[in-house]
């Protein structure tokens, strides 16, 4: 156990700051983004050495993204823990033009550059990933099926690569976002309580 865990201990980090990450998200809580920038230093490690480069890229973005999302978190109308948005239906067609385009970049970059064996899964995981980043930051409630729909995508992509602790954290991450969309739908519901309370 002790040599297992001399091993894989970036895997074990990684698991661990992306679980209370997500688990903070469900909750509102804005320290899910300096623990998710911890992830993204960690997850990066142990995507370069798996060979999953886009993903390893994808940490970064993340990181600059994870500011950007903290900064709204606590500075824009997004600081109230009991603001929650739908995702206006404008912005639909532009985030899904967003993942197309950066789905088929990455295949060109992967495909052109790189030896990677898994270009389309690990380029449309990246891609998408940021449009639900995207949206989490803006706080619109649809992220979590976006990220539910990636997550099982990227269970596949680390059992491919060997990632079995990667591949756990994904598959909990699934059941995370089940529990942050219910939280979030509760205190929508909540909020809209009142207001029909009042015009009755």
């Amino acid at each position: 156990m002790l040599d297992w865990l001399q091993t894989e201990w970036p895997q074990v980090l990684g698991f661990v700051t992306g679980a209370i990450c997500v688990w903070l998200a469900g909750r509102r809580n804005v320290w899910s983004y300096p623990i998710g920038i911890a992830n993204n230093v960690v997850m990066f490690v142990v995507f370069v050495g798996a060979g999953i480069y886009a993903s390893s890229v994808l940490q970064i973005v993340y990181l600059v993204m994870g500011v950007h999302g903290w900064w709204r978190w606590t500075r824009g109308a997004e600081q109230s823990r009991t603001y929650i948005a739908h995702t206006p239906r404008r912005a639909w067609p532009w985030l899904a033009l967003a993942g197309i385009a950066g789905t088929a970049l990455l295949v060109w970059m992967l495909a052109s550059f790189t030896d990677s064996q898994v270009v389309l899964a690990d380029a449309a995981t990246t891609a998408v990933s940021l449009v639900a980043q995207y949206m989490l930051n803006r706080k619109w409630i649809e992220n979590w099926f976006v990220w539910i729909g990636v997550d099982i995508v990227f269970v596949g992509l680390s059992i491919a690569a060997g990632l079995w602790v990667i591949a756990a954290l994904y598959a909990l991450f699934i059941g995370l976002c089940v529990v942050g969309l219910r939280s979030w739908r509760g205190v929508e519901a909540s909020e809209r309580a009142p207001r029909g309370a009042e015009t009755a």
